[in-house]
């Protein structure tokens, strides 16, 4: 029998000072994948040793040169709050360098209850900093410092286009308050969606093994070029434990090109919205509604008032029992959007959240009573809470 474990999303939160809580997130249950066994007799061609031991030193240098060109830029940010005795620390987190103005990225849990930040930098400077923008939907922000030291550079950002499941990454950090700390693994997977600070997801997040733990938060994944390609913000873990179990978070440099320009410019960024709730086609779904398509973004639930209301949307309407299963049906199913395909409710989600903005009008393709049919929706902009 398969054993079920409980796995709590550990969001990385701030190395705890002083007892500083920890932030936890529920997370959905995972299956452990079966073991892959090599047939008995294969071939397996040795690699030569010296070749073998080339590519080891070649990655080595690699590695210690990125390490020398791009810690410099990474900083350890100690959090303060103001106590009856005064301010205290309560905890320290990561971030980087992001231009020549001192501008700092980290996450927004790390900074966003601070009532005083200090950034230390790697050459042991310390100085103030003020937060100049936070967003809560993407679990970013952005520090201030007067100036950064000389020498040091802003890290330059990558392109999600480029990466690849496989690929070698590091990470940049201060886990436990451990200044400096690099941690090598591989992107374990990409287009993951994780929680955020509010009751909307962050999507296209990037998973990694390599080593992150909390304190790690708003450091930098790097790929082998030194380039930027995530924010590191969250960790999975059994539940037992607040330490790394080789399943970590990164938020997506595309996501970060997106909306730290409007937090330096604004303070703040404006999400798109719909206003719906939903899930994926199932079995038990096509037969319910006779569906004549299998895939798609099923919408039980529309928010009164929402975008999607006043375009004329609908939700689940009522239930449907089929095989004993309780079924939502009469809700619309999304195929389309703009002319592009959705296979999916995250599909949904993404495409919104990354290809739209408040103010723009899109055009969905529904099948309502097994007919298809276009209606037009104009985006609305993401409300600070949802009932």
């Amino acid at each position: 029998m398969k054993q079920i474990f409980k796995l709590i999303l550990l969001l990385l939160g701030i190395a705890p000072l002083l007892g500083c809580a920890a932030f936890t997130y529920s997370a959905q249950k995972v299956e452990a994948p079966t073991q892959q066994l090599a047939p008995i007799g294969s071939q397996l061609t040795p690699v030569p040793e010296q070749a073998s031991a080339n590519t080891s030193q070649n990655e080595e240098n690699l590695l210690v040169d990125l390490y020398r060109s791009s810690s410099p830029s990474v900083v350890n940010i100690t959090v303060y709050q103001q106590a009856q005795q005064g301010i205290v620390p309560v905890g320290t987190g990561s971030g980087f360098v992001f231009d020549d103005k001192g501008r700092i990225v980290t996450n927004a849990h790390v900074v966003q209850d601070a009532d005083q930040i200090d950034v230390t930098f790697s050459d042991g400077q310390i100085q103030s900093a003020e937060t100049i923008g936070i967003d809560q939907n993407s679990d970013l922000a952005v520090i201030q410092v007067e100036k950064v030291p000389d020498k040091v550079l802003p890290l330059p950002l990558g392109n999600m286009q480029e990466l690849a499941v496989g690929q070698t990454v590091v990470a940049i950090g201060n886990p436990f308050g451990l200044d400096g700390t690099l941690t090598k693994g591989i992107i374990s997977a990409l287009g993951r969606t994780i929680p955020a600070l509010t009751p909307f997801s962050i999507p296209e997040a990037i998973q990694t093994d390599a080593a992150i733990n909390p304190g790690n938060s708003g450091g930098p994944l790097l790929d082998l070029h030194g380039h930027i390609i995530g924010i590191n913000a969250q960790i999975e873990t059994n539940g037992l434990s607040q330490s790394n179990s080789g399943v970590g978070f990164a938020i997506p440099v595309n996501i970060v090109n997106q909306v730290v320009p409007e937090l330096i410019s604004k303070g703040k960024y404006e999400w798109s919205w719909l206003g719906v709730r939903g899930g994926d086609v199932n079995p038990s779904l096509v037969e319910a509604m006779n569906l004549p398509i299998a895939t798609g973004a099923y919408l039980v639930e529309v928010t009164p008032g929402g975008p999607a209301e006043q375009a004329g949307i609908r939700g689940a309407d009522k239930q449907k029992l089929v095989n004993g299963r309780a079924v939502e049906v009469g809700g619309d199913l999304v195929i389309a959007i703009d002319g592009k395909s959705i296979d999916t409710f995250n599909d949904l989600l993404v495409y919104i959240a990354l290809e739209t903005r408040p103010g723009q009008t899109v055009t969905l393709t529904i099948v309502r009573n097994g007919k298809e049919s276009d209606i037009d929706l104009l985006i609305g902009s993401r409300p600070e809470t949802v009932e």
